[in-house]
């Protein structure tokens, strides 16, 4: 691991400008997909897998003008599902002449090294949460079994690319994504929160260079919106929350090489009538588990085991168990693949 901080040739008198250029990074927003927006802290730092149980029901009744004696009856079935976990590790060394050239440019050579260990750690994280550590084996958002996957389909002329396509059409295309989520998962009536985890280049043409067209959409009181804001107005009428995040890792993660766009409803509502007839009275049984999508660590930061070595050096080990995105409810996770251009 290398520090490199060379000499300096100044001119003087000179003015040094306290602030340094920094290499910042896409701040992801792939764990607005999780429910809290974050990982949970729930494992303990051994665990090897996460288990969570799953009960089935079928229902059967007979009815008749006679009373039945011979009378069906209902069956559950029990079974589980698990998730393994993986202890991700990032070191690093320096010693007391690192420290001093470090110094020379005005920077701590312990904080430089501890953001740098945590920000692996967190790239590390957000790669597990989309693609899992094991892709084979269905870890990760996109590798979900049992999720949606679409093709953005062509447009009334023929377009099918995001730079090319029918703004007003694009729109629709993609609330009615939302409203086929909310059929699949029975939330119709419900208002819930719908995560769009996407390319900065395919959800910002959405936001700031499709304007939707007057004929084909007008917000209250005159005047046209973008496609991002029709979609949200539209959301916000039936009490939708809708929210807007990026993530460039998925360029070409789509089907056919093309750009991955993830649409996450994180979070369902255990759906109940106003009335005393209650079709899906069996939903009551606690404790259920509401969430969709479910990602767990060992702790909330990395830990930080520091360790002297011969000749006056450091060495900064930092770990965090983890486990990979985990989709529980897949139905709730729809994959679109769109060609940018």
């Amino acid at each position: 691991m290398a520090n490199i901080a060379p000499s300096m040739v100044l001119v003087h008198p000179n003015f040094m400008e306290p602030g340094i250029i920094m290499p910042y990074s896409q701040a992801s927003g792939a764990f607005e997909t999780l429910p809290s927006g974050a990982p949970e802290v729930k494992l303990g730092g051994e665990d090897l897998y996460v288990y969570v149980r799953r009960v089935d029901l079928r229902t059967r009744a007979a009815a008749g003008q006679a009373a039945y004696n011979l009378l069906p009856s209902i069956a559950t079935a029990f079974t589980y599902i698990s998730t393994p976990t993986y202890l991700l590790r990032v070191r690093g060394e320096y010693d007391h002449h690192d420290t001093a050239a470090v110094g020379e440019w005005g920077q701590s050579i312990v904080e430089l090294q501890r953001l740098g260990m945590f920000q692996a750690h967190f790239q590390l994280l957000r790669t597990a949460l989309l693609y899992g550590m094991n892709p084979a084996n269905g870890e990760g958002l996109l590798n979900a079994a049992g999720a949606s996957t679409i093709n953005l389909p062509a447009d009334t002329n023929g377009n099918t690319t995001v730079v090319t396509y029918d703004n007003g059409q694009m729109a629709f295309f993609l609330i009615g994504q939302v409203s086929a989520m909310k059929t699949r998962t029975n939330q119709l009536g419900i208002g819930r929160k719908f995560v769009f985890l996407g390319p900065q280049r395919v959800l910002g043409t959405f936001e700031y260079q499709d304007i939707v067209q007057l004929t084909q959409w007008q917000r209250v009181g005159g005047g046209t919106q973008s496609t991002a804001g029709v979609v949200k107005a539209i959301a916000e009428d039936n009490d939708d929350e809708v929210i807007w995040v990026y993530d460039d890792t998925l360029i070409g993660k789509g089907a056919g090489g093309n750009d991955a766009v993830l649409l996450v409803m994180p979070e369902i509502e255990n759906p109940q009538p106003d009335g005393t007839i209650n079709t899906n009275i069996f939903g009551n049984l606690a404790p259920g588990i509401l969430e969709t999508t479910k990602m767990y660590l060992d702790m909330a930061a990395p830990r930080e085991i520091p360790t002297p070595l011969a000749g006056g050096a450091i060495d900064t080990l930092t770990e965090i168990r983890s486990t990979s995105g985990w989709p529980l409810r897949p139905e709730a996770v729809t994959i679109m693949s769109m060609q940018y251009q």
